[in-house]
C-alpha cells in the first residue's frame, strides 16, 4: 500500500493559497503525499514565483482545475469568481481525483479543504476518503458564519446577509465585539455581490458538515474560547514556515530579496514595515497621505507596493516623494514577509490585518498598527486593538480620509509607548509554546497526522 495521499484544495486568494501550502509542507514533512490544486491562473502565477525561490516537498505535486472565468475576465470580482467556480468545480474535481485513482497504489486517501470551500468535500463523499477542513482565518469568523440562521432569526441581519441595525454583537462574553457592518460579507457595498458572497456562505454552512476533522491556523493562546465554542475544530497554529519548515512559498508575485539586504543595514528595532496583503487597492488621494505619512516620521520604512494598487502607480507618489526619502526608506513590489517580520530591525507593522499577515506580526513579537479595508480584516483589528491590546487603528477625516498627521500620531505613539512591544512579545512567547513539544496545537497537529494514517 502507498502513502497516504491528500489532495489540498485553497480558496483562490493569496492569503488562503500561502498556509494551505505551508500546512501541505508540513504533512510531506510527516510523510504524507499532497497533490495540490490551484485554479488555473493562480497555479501559473504560483509556479512562475516559485522559480525564485526554494523548491517545494518532493511529496508535493502541484496541479490545476479551471476556475468557470475566461481569462481575460477579472479574478477581483469575488461575486463574478464565487459563482462560476461553484458551477465547474465539482466535476473538475471529480475528474482529477479518478485521473489520480486511475494509477494503482497512489490513490486520494483525504480531501483537504480550505473551510470556505466545502463544497468539495461533497465529492470526497462521493469517493468515500477521508474528509477534512481547514480554516485559515480567526475561529471567530467561522462562528459567525455558521450562526448566521441564528442572526437571522434575532433580527441582526436579513436572509441576504444586509445588516438590520448599525451596532455591537458578541457570540460569547469571552469573544471580541463585532460591529454589523463589519461582517465579513456586510463590507462589500454592492447589494447584489453582497447577496451572493452571503448566500454562498450559508450554503457552504451544509457542505461543511461533511468534514470529519477541521483545523484551523490559529491558538489557544489567541483564542481560548474556540474549542469551547466549536468543539470540532482544532487549532494548529501558528503555521510559520519559517520556524518549522525553512522557507514559504505559494506567492502569486516573485519576491524582492533585496529588502533583506537593505534590512541588514538598519539599526534594530526601527524599521516601520508596510504591506497591504494581494487584494488591498488605494485610491490618489490616499496613497499621497501615506506616503506624506510616512515621510513625516522621518524613520527607516519598508513599503510593499503593487503594481496594481492603485491606477497610475507611477504617477501616484507625492512629486519629489522618492527623492526625499531614498536615505530612509525602500520600496519593492513584493517582500518575503516571514522573514521580514523576524528580522531584528523591524519596529511595527503597518497592515491591513489579513489573518495570516496578523498571525505572522504576533508571531514575531511586533506590535501592529490596523489599516482594516474588508471582509475579516475588522474582526481581526479588533483582536489587535481590543483584545490583545498590541496595536492602535487609524481614524478617518470627514472626507474618509486617513490624514498624514493621523498616520504620524499613531505610529509616534506605537513606537513611543513600550507597552505594546512588551505585550506583543508576552503573546509571542505564549503562541511559540503552543506549536512546540508538548504544546497544544502541536498534540492537535499530531493527532491530525495520525488520522489522516489511520487506515
Amino acid at each position: 500500500m502507498g502513502k497516504p495521499h491528500v489532495l489540498a484544495i485553497p480558496c483562490p486568494a493569496q492569503g488562503h493559497v500561502i498556509p494551505m501550502m505551508e500546512l501541505s509542507q508540513c504533512l510531506a514533512k510527516n510523510g504524507i503525499k499532497v497533490t495540490f490544486v490551484n485554479t488555473e491562473f493562480n497555479h501559473e502565477r504560483v509556479v512562475k514565483a516559485i522559480l525564485d525561490t526554494e523548491k517545494i516537498n518532493e511529496l508535493i505535486s502541484l496541479v490545476s482545475v479551471p476556475d468557470g472565468l475566461e481569462s481575460a475576465e477579472d479574478r477581483k470580482d469575488p461575486g463574478k469568481l464565487t459563482e462560476a467556480m461553484r458551477k465547474v468545480m465539482p466535476l473538475k474535481l471529480e475528474a482529477l481525483i479518478e485521473e489520480i485513482n486511475g494509477t494503482p497504489g497512489d490513490g486520494i486517501t483525504c480531501v483537504l479543504t480550505d473551510f470556505f470551500m466545502a463544497g468539495a468535500l461533497e465529492v470526497a463523499e462521493k469517493f468515500c476518503v477521508k474528509r477534512a477542513a481547514f480554516l485559515t482565518a480567526a475561529v471567530t469568523l467561522m462562528a459567525l458564519t455558521i450562526n448566521a440562521d441564528k442572526l437571522i432569526d434575532d433580527g441582526i441581519i436579513d436572509e441576504d446577509g444586509t445588516f438590520l441595525k448599525n451596532e455591537m454583537i458578541q457570540l460569547s462574553p469571552s469573544m471580541p465585539k463585532m460591529s454589523t457592518t463589519h461582517f465579513g460579507w456586510t463590507c462589500f457595498p454592492d447589494p447584489t455581490l453582497r447577496k451572493i458572497i452571503f448566500h454562498s456562505l450559508f450554503q457552504n454552512n451544509t457542505s461543511a458538515k461533511l468534514a470529519q476533522h477541521i483545523i484551523c491556523n490559529s491558538s489557544n493562546e489567541l483564542e481560548p474560547w474556540a474549542h469551547t465554542f466549536i468543539p470540532n475544530c482544532f487549532q494548529i497554529g501558528p503555521l510559520l514556515a519559517s520556524r518549522r519548515l525553512g522557507k514559504s512559498t505559494g506567492y502569486f508575485w516573485p519576491e524582492d530579496s533585496t529588502c533583506l539586504d537593505w534590512l541588514n543595514q538598519q539599526p534594530e528595532n526601527s524599521v516601520i514595515y508596510i504591506a497591504f496583503g494581494s487584494f488591498t487597492i488605494f485610491d490618489q488621494i490616499q496613497f499621497r497621505e501615506l506616503a506624506l505619512g510616512l515621510e513625516l516620521t522621518n524613520k527607516p520604512f519598508l513599503w510593499v507596493v503593487r503594481e496594481d494598487i492603485i491606477q497610475d502607480i507611477d504617477g501616484a507618489y507625492p512629486e519629489g516623494f522618492k527623492e526625499r526619502v531614498k536615505n530612509k526608506g525602500k520600496i519593492v513590489n513584493w517582500a518575503p514577509q516571514q522573514e521580514i517580520l523576524s528580522h531584528p530591525s523591524i519596529a511595527c507593522f503597518l497592515s491591513h490585518c489579513g489573518w495570516n499577515s496578523t498571525i505572522e506580526c504576533v508571531s514575531n513579537g511586533i506590535p501592529l498598527l490596523c489599516w482594516p479595508h474588508f471582509g475579516d480584516q475588522f474582526l481581526n483589528q479588533s483582536y489587535v486593538v481590543d483584545h490583545w491590546k498590541i496595536g492602535l487603528g487609524f481614524e478617518k477625516d470627514e472626507k474618509g480620509i486617513i490624514g498624514r498627521e493621523e498616520i504620524k500620531n499613531k505610529m509616534e505613539k506605537v513606537l513611543g509607548d513600550g507597552k505594546y512591544k512588551m505585550r506583543a512579545k508576552e503573546l509571542q512567547e505564549k503562541i511559540i509554546d503552543g506549536v512546540e513539544e508538548g504544546g497544544r496545537s502541536r498534540k492537535n497537529f499530531e493527532n491530525f497526522i495520525d488520522w489522516i494514517k489511520e487506515n
